[in-house]
């Protein structure tokens, strides 16, 4: 046994001494036996060759404190979307808060609750929808999350309702004296010809140093569409690991639009099964990193059946000695013919100590389709600098604007106006001359 995993088994044993026993009982230990026998994954395993997890193995971050945080309304009005009508789940630390929730005027049918409650009340959409994955240990980190599987969102949608609200789910973290640990298990269901918004937020309130290891199942029955939204802004003492496993069917269509902000070490993985003709995914990713920060998003998009389409677009504009990490695989699986798939990541290098590891992969097993992808690692224009120093605007702020017209071209994708505006806010935070460039912007 090595990378600290006892601490995570002793953690683990007065999780259970909390918890009564149920169904998930049995899933939470085959999982944690599949997390003691591999361990925390390492740099000689090829997809986690670029991200050394060290800092989190040896973090001894505790998901059992009993410490009370105190968090008022008003501290959670400064960070919510600006003039956006929406259901809310509030999580803090982990730990899922009513009080902090808003979930009034749900339409009949529908479910939007803590993952403890659909637990009790709805055990059998839980787990025929919550991924197997961790017991299959595809992923030492998924594994640990199921062991730990407590709270979470769980939304479900009844057939051919289209849910008006976005449902937005806001994770907080906030000065715990001990070093915690969230592992926030989020499963949303969508029967056929159902549509809706989901947020999750991640925001760290100060500069606390914790571990967030979050899991997202998602599950799009024939012709339900989901606009899917991850807005990460952890502690920038924090790590983030996430995962989110899409299953789609017939004519379903996920949009997945991942933003990465914060956090020392950040990994997020993405991984769409496109199960049935007409199902379609489209990605959109934006990482800006700076200081020693560390992203690294690794997506796969498995093409089962022919006539699916998947699109891909991912940007990162890094800083100072930050390093980031894109993988992105498209696999093309036998006999699925006539499917479309598209992926590109671009990078802006804002110093040169910062560091890119990009890797585009197609796998093709089929012979009638229409597949491309590349990458590219770059700095900004000279002669867009030299046009923009030559109408009297000053090195710094010039360098600025083209940074954000280049994120710009993942935020602008984004339909929902109250995210787009406050990404657009939250990007031009990072640049020097910031209330500058908002009037340039007209933020």
């Amino acid at each position: 046994m090595s990378n600290n995993t006892e601490h995570y088994l002793a953690d683990h044993e007065r999780l259970q001494d909390k918890l009564e026993k149920n169904w998930l009982s049995e899933k939470r230990l085959s999982a944690l036996s599949g997390f003691e026998q591999n361990g925390f994954p390492n740099t000689r395993q090829e997809n986690w060759k670029y991200t050394d997890v060290r800092a989190i193995a040896r973090g001894d971050f505790t998901a059992t404190s009993d410490a009370e945080v105190s968090i008022s309304h008003e501290e959670i009005a400064n960070i919510r979307f600006n003039d956006l009508d929406c259901y809310e789940l509030t999580f803090v630390n982990g730990k899922f808060r009513h009080d902090l929730s808003q979930l009034e005027g749900l339409p009949e049918g529908v479910i939007v609750c803590d993952l403890a409650e659909a637990i009790e009340k709805y055990e059998n959409l839980v787990s025929a929808n919550m991924t197997n994955e961790a017991e299959s240990n595809v992923s030492s980190f998924t594994a640990l999350n199921t062991a730990f599987v407590q709270h979470g969102a769980f939304i479900y949608l009844p057939k051919k309702v289209v849910l008006e609200k976005p449902i937005n789910l806001l994770y907080l973290a906030k000065d715990q004296e001990t070093n915690f640990a969230a592992h926030p298990r989020n499963v949303i269901v969508m029967e056929s010809q159902s549509s809706a918004v989901v947020i999750e937020s991640y925001i760290g309130l100060d500069d606390s140093q914790y571990f967030t290891n979050a899991v997202s199942d998602l599950s799009l029955a024939a012709a339900a569409r989901l606009d899917h939204y991850k807005v990460q802004q952890e502690s920038m003492n924090s790590y983030h690991i996430g995962y989110l496993k899409a299953q789609q069917h017939k004519d379903s269509y996920l949009e997945s639009h991942s933003i990465s902000l914060g956090g020392a070490i950040v990994r997020n993985d993405i991984h769409s099964q496109l199960d049935a003709a007409g199902a379609e995914i489209v990605m959109n990713g934006l990482y800006m990193t700076s200081g020693k920060q560390h992203v690294d998003n690794h997506t796969r998009v498995d093409h089962l059946k022919p006539h699916t389409l998947s699109t891909e677009n991912y940007r990162g504009v890094l800083n100072d000695r930050s390093r980031a990490v894109f993988n992105g695989k498209v696999i093309v699986h036998k006999d699925a013919q006539k499917i479309e798939a598209h992926q590109n990541n671009a990078n802006l290098l804002l110093s040169d100590d910062a560091e890119i590891d990009t890797k585009p992969e197609l796998e093709i097993y089929a012979d009638d389709v229409k597949c491309s992808h590349g990458a590219t690692v770059g700095q900004l224009d000279k002669d867009m600098l030299f046009y923009l120093r030559s109408r009297a605007i000053d090195e710094d702020t010039a360098r600025s604007l083209l940074t954000f017209a280049f994120a710009e071209e993942v935020i602008s994708k984004i339909k929902l106006a109250p995210i787009r505006h406050r990404l657009e806010y939250l990007v031009v935070g990072q640049l020097p001359d910031a209330d500058l460039i908002r009037e340039f912007t007209n933020e």
